[in-house]
């Protein structure tokens, strides 16, 4: 049987420091006059938009600035943003912050055209695709949000949705590394811990791994190890800043492709049932899916051990275990909770955990190897 591969990404990136200060001339260079950017209160805040705001102003184009994105968007926020969308008349949206904003960003986009029902496009392709141009500046080197035609949306209490569709990638993604010099030590590490995610599941993923993915991943994975710990110790290290945004973007590039498993599958209740940032959560679970992936996934986690751990000895098993050992310790060498307990989870709330990460199906499917829902609840157990 001849073997078909298909692989979408993000029309245009651009990497440069100090670009987002002039995103007013990309706009105007696409044709664009009335732009609706879509945020959250944190970015507003911390005084990042006042040079991209000044240089629209600068180039006589209209901006509204849309800042109610919060962690984990329900839909609210969502038709909220098209709603001003529509009201400010935008030929463009302009997705600025961290991957809620550039989901919001994206599902803001498509609505404000097509205008079709968020309830009804949720699932992987189920949208006409027609939407307004769209531009992703992520300040963060966590979710690769901006090379992905993924769309995360909170719906119930401990349920989170999708939109999956290539029409929710950008025209253009904009990395500047000077937008996430600020972020906390925190932040950094939890979203630095979030992208070598992605590239572990798109590298392991069961279905749709493919030679382009797979390189992706370790090319993401080098550069993350090589620069999360550096940038952690010095935030001010522009280049190690660069590295880990171009690192969570060939990430986000990986499992666009190569779609993520059982990590993320445990890690979505926790964000949506207790409001964990998602690279949090995803740490926080890790190492108990990776050890439980084992008997199915040594292989490819011996490989990524080289990676990782260049100078490791041992057969695959041996090198396997290192790497899940490695990534075990780092959150604690980060400064990050590494028990649910630390976060507000308790020991009764585990059980509806597992039966919300159940409902995971389209991701459960990717993983190495099956669970049900006792091999869950022992998992949370493990971490709690």
């Amino acid at each position: 049987m001849t073997r078909r591969l298909l692989f979408n990404t993000t029309r245009s990136i651009i990497i440069e420091r100090g670009a987002a200060a002039r995103l007013a001339e990309q706009v105007q260079s696409m044709g664009h006059r009335s732009v609706l950017l879509v945020t959250d209160p944190g970015v507003l805040a911390t005084g990042l938009l006042v040079p991209v705001q000044t240089s629209f102003v600068h180039q006589g184009v209209a901006l509204q600035v849309f800042s109610k994105v919060q962690a984990d968007p329900p839909e609210s926020v969502i038709l909220e943003a098209v709603q001003a969308a529509r009201e400010c008349r935008a030929d463009c949206v302009i997705g600025f912050g961290g991957g809620s904003s550039l989901d919001a960003a994206k599902l803001t986009a498509l609505l404000a055209r097509s205008e079709e029902s968020l309830a009804d496009i949720y699932g992987i392709e189920r949208t006409n695709g027609r939407r307004l141009p769209l531009i992703l500046v992520p300040t963060t080197a966590g979710t690769g949000s901006e090379v992905t035609g993924v769309s995360v949306i909170t719906t119930g209490e401990g349920q989170k949705n999708v939109v999956i569709s290539p029409a929710l990638l950008p025209d253009v993604a904009l990395l500047d590394a000077d937008l996430t010099l600020g972020l906390p030590k925190a932040v950094t590490a939890a979203t630095g811990i979030d992208s070598m995610v992605h590239a572990i599941e798109a590298y392991t993923s069961r279905h749709l791994k493919n030679p382009i993915s797979d390189c992706l991943a370790r090319e993401a994975l080098r550069l993350l190890g090589d620069n999360l710990e550096r940038v952690c110790e010095n935030g001010s290290d522009a280049q190690a800043r660069e590295n880990m945004l171009l690192g969570a973007c060939l990430a986000g590039m990986a499992f666009a492709n190569a779609p993520v498993a059982a990590v993320h599958a445990l890690a979505y209740p926790l964000g949506a049932r207790f409001h964990v940032p998602h690279g949090l959560s995803n740490a926080l679970v890790l190492a108990a899916v990776m050890r439980f992936n084992l008997e199915a996934a040594a292989p490819l986690y011996a490989e990524l051990a080289d990676i990782l751990l260049p100078y490791g000895r041992g057969a695959v098993f041996e090198r396997a275990l290192a790497l899940i050992a490695h990534l075990q310790a780092l959150p604690a060498r980060l400064g990050l909770p590494t028990r649910l307990r630390e976060v507000g989870v308790s020991e009764e709330d585990l059980e509806a955990l597992a039966r919300d990460a159940m409902q995971q199906t389209r991701l459960l499917a990717n993983n190495p190897r099956e669970l049900n829902l006792d091999d869950i609840l022992a998992l949370y157990r493990q971490v709690f």
